[in-house]
């Protein structure tokens, strides 16, 4: 079936002005200053999107689709996400991780969810492992998990500097790392090596440390949650001007840290953020004591593109790159994912001029329109 996209302002995510997107099945076919309603092919469903805003759908790197938390007891995990969570948010690509818990979590659920969260509609990868070491795979190796599971794009999310981490060495995570890029290399994959940082004071130090004593390239290292701290935030700046991609945790104090950031010569394209999602958000005394925790929200981060576009002045196309191009250069889908031409899947968002969500495509599948969620998953009926 054709679905003709008529007047929209497209950001591809550059502007491209106002033009008429064609999509067919899961797929851009055609997009210009004005595309006449094609004859002789069946079904075609026109949708006026004059005074609208055509995007590429957001694409969120670290979401916790079994669920995350646990760190106050077995009470605090939080649920499985659903699909109207992720469409509601303008996400039509997402990878997983398990997090703290790789105990009562299993790789093989992850692997299970994605591939639920596929069936419905979205594009989804995984991180094989967990915050311990060993960590926990399907095949019983790192290697082996990126080589032959489909969705295997990397090891992760490994923990440092974290109190809740299985205090591994430099050599410990290095190895971890040297496993996922052989097993990328082998299966035309990644191979990245996606990193918990937590608040500690060595920060992104063993990345240094992993960096001068191996030939690994900065660019197989994706640290996240590197906003947590002034101090985080100044070795987030050196990774980036060293070429690394830099992942933070979107939240209320993103869009300063991103523009901070850029003033001190840290490239926009190696900049990226991701929601959190689902994942347990806990607190912690300053002995280590959790005294509470909340569920982070895919919503984060369409509201951080917001807060860079009106409160931070840069344009529509610079605040999207980090959760459109930059992300999707990252996963080596840029060929398909993160942007807007013939060729491309047909993930997208549509918004209105507040930006906020109107409609999402997800591999041409209409999923949201006029803020309605139009696609629940299996058991959201």
């Amino acid at each position: 079936m054709f679905v003709l996209l008529k007047g929209a302002q497209v950001f591809a995510p550059e502007d491209r002005g106002v033009m008429d997107v064609l999509i067919c099945g899961e797929k851009i076919v055609h997009m210009a200053t004005e595309i006449t309603n094609p004859e002789g092919v069946g079904d075609v469903q026109v949708l006026d999107a004059s005074g609208l805003l055509l995007t590429p759908g957001l694409i969120d790197q670290h979401v916790h689709m079994i669920g995350g938390g646990g760190e106050g007891g077995p009470a605090t995990r939080t649920p499985e996400v659903q699909l109207s969570q992720i469409t509601s948010a303008g996400v039509t690509t997402l990878v997983g991780v398990l997090g703290t818990d790789g105990t009562t979590r299993s790789m093989e659920a992850l692997l299970a969810k994605a591939k639920a969260l596929e069936i419905e509609g979205l594009t989804t990868y995984v991180y094989t492992g967990a915050y311990q070491i060993p960590t926990p795979t399907i095949t019983g190796s790192v290697r082996d998990d990126v080589l032959l599971i489909d969705k295997v794009i990397g090891v992760g999310e490994l923990a440092i500097s974290d109190h809740r981490s299985a205090q591994p060495t430099t050599r410990d995570v290095l190895k971890l790392a040297a496993e996922a890029r052989v097993g990328g290399m082998l299966g035309g994959k990644p191979g990245l090596c996606h990193l918990h940082v937590g608040p500690g004071p060595a920060g992104l130090q063993p990345i240094f440390e992993m960096l001068e004593m191996s030939e690994i390239p900065v660019t197989q290292f994706t640290p996240t949650h590197c906003d947590r701290s002034p101090a985080l935030v100044e070795q987030s700046i050196r990774f980036a001007k060293m070429g690394g991609k830099v992942d933070l945790t979107a939240g209320s104090r993103t869009a300063d840290t991103i523009v901070d950031m850029l003033a001190a010569g840290a490239p926009l394209a190696n900049i990226t953020f991701s929601s959190d999602g689902n994942g347990s958000m806990p607190r912690f005394d300053a002995q280590g004591n959790f005294i509470g925790l909340g569920v982070g929200s895919l919503r984060t981060l369409l509201q951080v593109v917001r807060n860079l576009v009106n409160d931070k002045g840069l344009c529509l196309s610079d605040a999207l790159r980090p959760v459109t191009t930059n992300v999707a250069e990252t996963l080596r889908i840029s060929n398909n994912k993160g942007c807007l031409r013939v060729g491309a899947d047909a993930d997208l968002l549509v918004l209105d001029d507040d930006l906020q969500v109107h409609g999402v495509f997800a591999r041409g599948q209409r999923m949201v329109w006029n803020g309605e969620v139009l696609v629940r998953g299996t058991f959201e009926q």
